[in-house]
């Protein structure tokens, strides 16, 4: 008798065991929708204030599902990084990562990378993490308006290119 309810008991803990397991679901590495009205590509062709601005980026961001690509083109008349890296004061850094939209926020947490894609851990400008936050001040089918958390500054983006979000592995 003894033994037969040690069985139960751990055929019921089997039992309960697979229950919580089978409940629980493995998130696979793959993107999410995103925003369906942000999905393509979106450039910036004019800069607000810009015979005014010491230094300005002008930025390209691709949206693909949750992913984003940014392509900042920085512009600088006065020398705020070392010699060799300031050059003519123009330079471009890429980054990449995922985005989120609450509300009127356009969350972005990524990386800033080489040309190539690939993590940049070195070298010239920005390294490390590539967290902008910007405001969406209004969208339309071929135009966005942004406005940078950080300096407040507004950045309208036209679309140039359409991408349709199909889901991939990270």
């Amino acid at each position: 008798m003894i033994r037969m309810l040690n069985c139960r008991r751990v055929v019921s803990g089997i039992f309960f065991l697979h229950l919580v397991t089978s409940s629980c679901q493995i998130h696979d590495n793959m993107q999410e929708k995103g925003a369906p009205y942000l999905q393509g590509v979106w450039k910036q062709a004019v800069i607000p204030y810009k015979d005014q601005l010491l230094s300005y980026t002008q930025y390209e961001f691709k949206f693909t599902c949750d992913s984003i690509y940014a392509i900042m083109q920085t512009h600088s008349m006065q020398k705020t990084i070392t010699d060799s890296c300031y050059g003519s004061g123009n330079w471009t850094e890429y980054a990449k990562g995922i985005y989120v939209v609450r509300g009127d926020s356009l969350i972005v947490d990524g990386i800033f990378t080489k040309a190539n894609g690939k993590q940049k851990i070195s070298g010239c400008y920005r390294i490390g993490q590539f967290i902008p936050r910007f405001k969406i001040a209004g969208y339309t089918a071929d135009s966005l308006f942004l406005e940078n958390r950080f300096d407040q500054m507004p950045i309208p983006l036209a679309k140039t290119d359409t991408v349709i979000c199909i889901p991939k592995p990270r």
